[in-house]
């Protein structure tokens, strides 16, 4: 049993993401971060929704995104889940600068900033079954 959790899915629609940022950021508030804190939870969580749009749904807009978030103490954990086509090899993709889809122009860095941002990262998936992006952020003691 967590502390406190959430659960948000909605359609892979780009627009959604910053909807996403701001529901996750708005949660995760209850454990009075710094305003640096919550930019970095912001980025990793717009990084991990993005993927999930671009990559795991190839911008079909009727995919669902679901976002569980959960906190215990001081410890927060967010998952990004997706239906969707899969990554074939995980640690490739996790590779700084590797893209799978070169012709958007992505950086291929998606991967690298979720776990610059967040303590810890760990994504699994299987291919055309989807992706799910678990990333944990420590924050200092409430008390």
């Amino acid at each position: 049993m967590h502390d406190n959790s959430m659960k948000i899915e909605f359609l892979s629609r780009s627009e959604n993401e910053s909807f996403a940022r701001v529901a996750v950021s708005a949660f995760v508030s209850q454990l009075d971060p710094t305003i640096e804190e919550i930019t970095d939870v912001k980025t990793a969580v717009s990084e991990a929704v993005t993927n999930a749009i671009i990559h795991g749904y190839d911008n079909d807009k009727d995919g669902i995104v679901k976002i569980e978030a959960y906190i215990d103490k001081n410890e927060f954990t967010v998952i990004v889940i997706d239906k969707g086509r899969g990554i074939e090899d995980v640690e490739l993709a996790m590779q700084p600068l590797y893209t799978s889809r070169p012709d958007l122009e992505r950086s291929g860095m998606g991967f690298t900033v979720m776990e610059s941002f967040m303590d810890s990262l760990k994504v699994e998936s299987s291919r055309k079954e989807g992706t799910k992006i678990i990333m944990k952020k420590t924050f200092k003691s409430l008390n």
